[in-house]
């Protein structure tokens, strides 16, 4: 029956009904038709939920999950939103450097008499060769009888163990890096020639790595200090079976991974926190905070009247006082108390630099845990994209809007080349143009509502046209979150929280070292061996973040 509406309506045009109030009806029922098919949808989706939910209570299975040969619910943009560019190819010859020259001649007895030497013509062939290196080192060994002590040349650094630096460079790389699984890595180990057993490899790759966990909290610690703004991101993790989460903190000068059981505020401001543990403190920001939360005004005295002010407490502190002073505090009003309470101590303290603007989507547990909150114009639009009109004429409508909102989209892209002030006042005025309510009755009701939710984001949407240095998408922080999502498809999980730990410092040192442009194999050699040649990521985030300026806008006058 839907199809046959469909094809009746193809092409048809309401404002040819002569009777006004017939046509009113009939543009009302249209409307109407829609919104019961989205209607629908939503609760076809969800029965199917529940139905796989019940289930699986029972000890039995869902609805199989199979791919469809052509994916129909596509919410990406990349099409919509990326312009072509015309392409060019550089040569590679000059950045591939040459380890050996070799000289071919040719034979003399091919040469006529007559033949005259003209030089050389070159030729570059890349090749690679993996073979084992094994030294028997020979120790020298004295003793002391006075002493009574044996005196042990030492090894060199690195050759700690069974296995050389190179091997344990190339095992990080392999494993981090390159996404192969532990398996593969030692298969290939094994047909190089090398004697070494799942366990030893197991061992490489997550134990005796305190050299790096340094390094990494000295790469978030300057990384948070490169700049006012960072992106944010969650993904699921698995360690030991159980479900937690992985968040991603960064800026274009580094990326950093921390694995929590939650996703809460109090998560997200311990990773503001470089992982460290939190305080909290009560002063005019948590009042501010609890009022906006909603908390009861008799909850906010007590609290006022009992704890004292402008003091930090230890989380565990926090619990006890509210279990002594506050028992009656029902569960999500204990959770706003400990949520602005962290907070406010998050902008209070100096262990580490404040955020003061998150890129982010637009889940609740990102608001307020810093002064600004810009929010990724993709994510919004795919709200847009999950909109699947009926009415051939409410599609129409649907394309033109995404049309023109990719050209406001490409509008905001050239303003932060040439910020202005006219011209970041024309494009809040374009914005407010662009995603008015429309007062036509033969409007698509769905976007409208939509548009208007759009709307009220308004200022977190356009930070900015007052902040050029930030993005317009959340893109960094979510690629990010795909190399653990590509780290989980590989290894499922990690089995113990010192694996989970390795996993989070080696992301986070080598998608910094990608973005420094430092080659992740030297550099896990470097440290190994103890010859500290490279400089460290945290010297190298501190000297590029003084020449991209990425708070030029905060430093700026008012």
């Amino acid at each position: 029956m839907l199809k046959e509406v469909k094809l009746e309506l193809e092409g048809f045009d309401p404002n040819t009904i002569a009777d006004e109030k017939t046509r009113r009806v009939f543009v009302c029922l249209i409307k109407a038709v829609e919104s019961l098919c989205a209607t629908v949808q939503e609760q076809a989706e969800e029965m199917q939920r529940l139905r796989d939910e019940n289930n699986r209570l029972k000890g039995e299975q869902g609805k199989p999950k199979i791919r469809a040969k052509i994916v129909t619910t596509d919410v990406s943009s990349e099409k919509e939103r990326q312009e072509s560019k015309a392409h060019q190819k550089g040569s590679k010859q000059r950045q591939i450097r040459v380890d050996r020259e070799e000289v071919l001649r040719v034979e003399a007895k091919d040469l006529p008499e007559d033949a005259q030497f003209k030089g050389y013509e070159e030729v570059i062939i890349q090749d690679i060769e993996l073979r084992t290196e094994n030294i028997q080192f020979r120790k020298e060994k004295y003793y002391s009888p006075s002493q009574r002590r044996t005196y042990l040349a030492a090894m060199p650094a690195g050759y700690d163990g069974q296995f050389g630096p190179k091997v344990k460079a190339w095992v990080l790389a392999w494993y981090y890096e390159a996404g192969m699984s532990e398996p593969k890595i030692l298969e290939l180990l094994q047909t190089v020639g090398l004697s070494i057993s799942a366990g030893q490899l197991s061992n490489m790759l997550i134990k005796e790595q305190e050299i790096f966990h340094v390094e990494k909290r000295e790469v978030v610690q300057a990384g948070l200090a490169s700049s006012p703004w960072q992106h944010i991101d969650s993904t699921a993790t698995r360690v030991a079976g159980k479900n937690e989460h992985c968040h991603v903190i960064c800026n274009p000068l580094y990326t950093a991974y921390f694995t929590m059981a939650t996703k809460d505020r109090l998560s997200l401001l311990k990773v503001l926190l470089g992982g460290t543990e939190l305080v909290f403190r009560l002063n005019e920001r948590a009042l501010s905070l609890l009022e906006r939360f909603g908390l009861p005004q008799k909850w906010v005295k007590q609290l006022c009247k009992l704890l004292p002010a402008e003091h930090d407490y230890t989380q565990e502190q926090l619990e006890t006082w509210l279990d002594e002073h506050l028992p009656k505090l029902g569960v999500q009003q204990r959770k706003w108390v400990k949520d602005a309470l962290a907070i406010a101590a998050y902008h209070t303290q100096q262990r580490f630099p404040v955020v003061d603007l998150l890129l982010c989507d637009d889940a609740p547990q990102f608001n307020w845990l810093t002064d600004l909150l810009a929010l990724c114009w993709i994510h919004e639009y795919r709200h847009y994209k999950k909109l699947t009109p009926h009415i051939p004429s409410h599609r129409t409508l649907l394309d033109a809007f995404k049309e023109d909102f990719w050209k406001f989209y490409r509008s905001l892209l050239a303003y932060r080349h040439n910020p202005s002030t006219d011209e970041a006042q024309r494009l809040r005025d374009t914005f407010d143009q662009f995603f008015a309510v429309s007062a036509d009755e033969n409007c698509y009701t769905q976007l409208e509502e939509r548009k208007a939710l759009t709307r009220a984001k308004k200022e977190a949407l356009l930070l900015v046209l007052i902040h050029p240095e930030i993005l317009l998408h959340n893109n960094p922080a979510e690629l990010g979150a795909r190399q653990r999502v590509r780290k989980r498809d590989v290894s499922l999980h990690a089995c113990t929280s010192l694996g989970i730990q390795a996993w989070d410092t080696f992301q986070t040192l080598v998608a910094t070292a990608k973005k420094l442009e430092v080659n992740i194999y030297q550099y896990f050699a470097d440290r190994i061996t103890q010859h500290n040649q490279f400089p460290s990521l945290a010297h190298l985030i501190h000297q590029r973040a003084q020449n991209l300026s990425l708070s030029a806008s905060w430093c700026a006058d008012p």
